[in-house]
């Protein structure tokens, strides 16, 4: 399947804390549906978002995140989030792909020339067991070069507050190589964004951002480790026609 040249503007968007509907603890704008939150808070916080990117609330794609390597090409909007899945790819115009976090690795992947777009849920377990490269092969299926692609990497738990047993950190570390290291305490530690980095670097992926907000320090945000139960933020990317 090949992919016409792209007229359209790719964006992206991560949300944090401010500015919803959600009570304690997960104030206030949680836009996780799983995590004991309010469901009608949680509704009305996504139409917000949908309304803050300017597309329709059913334009924008949610998972069913799952911490596996599942991918899911989308051409269209979906009535429920995708089940079992880490990742969408679409090659579709005002289609958003949102990836929701409390302290994993939103990452956000785009070929702005061929149209195609990739939004992936990159935990500790998913970025272990591979996830990155599976999101960059199903890409490449629908007509991305690796060469045009470029990668955002959004808040998340930082390698200087990420604490693991150092048993964990060898395993990590030797299947997503730059991930190890050391925390502030002096105890071993994950910089899951280095090893993703890494991993695309050694891809042949030339465009690398990162967000450097640690999610454990920032109270902007949301973070799991830092305090549970609590909510989710949101990492959007989409292609704006510019047609509505």
């Amino acid at each position: 399947m090949t992919t016409p040249p792209s007229t359209t503007t790719v964006r992206r968007v991560t949300t944090t804390r401010a500015g919803g509907f959600s009570a304690p603890p997960y104030d206030s704008f949680n836009l996780g549906d799983h995590v004991g939150d309010d469901p009608a808070a949680v509704a009305r916080n996504r139409v917000r978002l949908a309304e803050g990117i300017g597309l329709a609330p059913e334009r924008l794609v949610w998972m069913e995140q799952v911490h596996g390597r599942n991918i899911e090409i989308v051409d269209g909007p979906r009535d429920e989030p995708v089940p079992v899945t880490d990742a969408l790819v679409t090659t579709q115009a005002d289609l958003a792909l949102v990836v929701l976090t409390a302290d994993c690795v939103p990452l956000l992947l785009s070929d702005d020339e061929a149209g195609v777009i990739a939004a992936v849920h990159a935990g500790r377990i998913g970025a272990r067991i591979g996830i990155v490269p599976r999101v960059l092969d199903a890409m490449v299926s629908v007509g991305a070069s690796i060469d045009r692609i470029g990668a955002f990497l959004g808040p998340a738990a930082s390698g200087r507050q990420y604490e693991v047993p150092a048993a964990m950190r060898a395993d990590v570390e030797k299947h997503l190589p730059g991930s190890a290291t050391t925390t502030v305490r002096k105890t071993p530690g994950l910089d899951l964004r280095a090893g993703i980095s890494r991993q695309l670097t050694e891809a042949g992926v030339a465009g690398i951002a990162l967000d450097p907000r640690c999610t454990i320090e920032d109270k902007t945000l949301f973070s799991h480790r830092r305090g549970a139960p609590t909510g989710r933020i949101g990492s959007v990317i989409w292609r704006d026609s510019g047609s509505r």
